[in-house]
């Protein structure tokens, strides 16, 4: 490979530009929580119609992440993002758009789902893609960028919602200030669909579609040559014994175990609850933990800040300690909140009535729940939210990552779907009514299997998952293969 005068890329710049599209999945998800109060009361929504709205995102992602592996291995990861950005602008646009009609519910789902679809494609393609950029030495760091980006995301939109809707009346926000919420979206999917015209393709897209020459290029501009000389080598020979990529099968028996083990790590991310307190964090605040509305606020604040901050600590940690120690400490936490929320509600007394009439526990019982709530959200912000994407992004091999990622993100999706659907049904069941209406589990029910499923995470990492750290990509395969962890 002779010397080049490409000019040189800075990977950390990319890297910003690639997790706008978390940005954007935060910011997206997040900002349905802004308005669905002031569009439920503009269209009269019953309950039925308002979460099918709210969830409907979520199937579009499912769909977007199932076709993301067939459209990143035909255009590109870079292209797909286009894709995406064009996606998420259209859907931030459209979503603000409906009047009263008959129809105008049936474009809200439309939109919804569209900007779904842009998730998926993205939560798909935006860590594969800087997994396939980076050097093995901060390429953990580099990939928790997208966690990172998709909580400022909950919290940018969390922030922007608050400040247009405090602007406002409360019948000016059920008028229009719903739409206004909607298209502040527009600001961050624009700038993300132009900056994406200033990256690179992935290099390894790129030797896989037999374009060597501009691989080697892209490869030189980033990692200098030296390093781009080692990398071009192992990619190539990585393609080479795999053969013909079209022609390799994730049924492959070298290779299904790999997909296997990624999928189920990815629908495990969803079943720690995370979505669960993170969706009905106001109802669980309100109905189980005593606080009134006027408190609901500052909870949700005090949720975004410890997310936010303990990405940072797995951001810094992930290249030194390494993926797999990350996800057990972190797993122990996530175990030590719920447990402690569980048995709290457990045994507590629901002597007291709310501002909303409701039974609750005592004002010392919140505040430990409180504490068992920060502590799961701290906990998993650290573990199973960025390192499952650092994971997902590492242990497929080149042939097959498109392919494999799709698998286990959209199973991610449904996994996502699952719970946000089957939580209200749990908290409600008669099992976990109080137990002076009747029900055994005193409204700790949902605590408890959550911390089962933890168990498990914990179990399955310290059994199957391989550490990865400072290792190459092309080097996963081996690991694998061999067994080794």
């Amino acid at each position: 490979m002779g010397q080049t005068s490409t000019k040189r890329i800075n990977i950390y710049f990319v890297t910003i530009v690639i997790t706008l599209g978390g940005l954007l999945f935060g910011y997206d998800t997040g900002v349905i929580n802004g308005t669905q109060f002031y569009f439920s009361k503009y269209f009269e929504l019953t309950g039925w119609l308002k979460g099918f709205i709210v969830s409907s995102a979520l199937l579009g992602a499912l769909l977007g992440a199932a076709s993301a592996g067939i459209i990143s291995k035909a255009i590109g990861r870079k292209k797909s993002l286009i894709i995406a950005a064009i996606f998420f602008a259209i859907s931030a646009w459209g979503s603000g758009l409906p009047e009263m009609l008959p129809e105008s519910m049936t474009l809200m789902v439309f939109f919804r789902i569209l900007g779904g679809i842009a998730i998926g494609m993205a939560s798909m393609n935006a860590p594969m893609y800087i997994a396939e950029i980076s050097p093995a030495e901060n390429r953990g760091t580099l990939v928790t960028y997208y966690q990172m980006a998709v909580v400022i995301g909950f919290f940018v939109v969390f922030l922007v919602t608050y400040f247009i809707g405090n602007g406002l009346s409360e019948q000016q926000n059920i008028d229009y200030g719903w739409r206004y919420m909607f298209w502040s979206e527009l600001v961050p999917a624009l700038a993300f669909l132009f900056l994406l015209f200033m990256v690179p393709k992935s290099p390894r897209w790129l030797m896989i579609k037999g374009k060597e020459e501009e691989a080697k290029n892209v490869l030189v501009a980033i990692h200098g040559q030296e390093t781009a000389d080692r990398e071009f080598i192992e990619i190539k020979e990585s393609i080479d014994k795999e053969g013909s990529v079209e022609k390799v099968s994730i049924f492959k028996k070298s290779l299904f175990p790999i997909v296997i083990i990624g999928t189920v790590l990815s629908i495990l991310q969803q079943f720690t609850g995370i979505n669960a307190v993170l969706y009905y964090g106001a109802d669980i605040f309100e109905q189980a933990l005593g606080f009134g509305k006027e408190d609901i606020l500052l909870q949700q604040i005090l949720l975004a800040t410890v997310n936010l901050l303990f990405t940072f600590i797995a951001m810094f940690t992930v290249d030194k300690l390494g993926r797999k120690p990350l996800l057990i400490i972190g797993g122990v936490g996530m175990l030590v909140g719920f447990l402690i929320m569980g048995f709290t509600l457990y045994m507590s007394d629901y002597s007291q009535v709310n501002s909303a009439g409701l039974p609750t526990i005592s004002s010392a019982e919140g505040i430990i729940c409180l504490v068992g709530i920060l502590l799961f959200i701290g906990s998993f912000a650290m573990s199973m939210g960025p390192i499952v994407w650092v994971l997902l992004s590492e242990i497929f091999p080149n042939s097959i990552r498109s392919t494999a990622m799709a698998i286990a993100v959209a199973a991610q999706w449904l996994a996502n779907y699952f719970v946000s659907q089957t939580f209200p049904i749990v908290v409600e069941s008669d099992a976990n009514k109080l137990i002076m209406d009747g029900g055994t589990w005193n409204n700790s029910l949902p605590y408890f299997i959550f911390s089962a499923f933890i168990i498990f995470i914990i179990f399955f990492t310290w059994k199957w998952i391989p550490e990865t750290k400072g290792k190459t990509l092309e080097e996963m395969e081996a690991i694998f293969n061999k067994g080794k962890s």
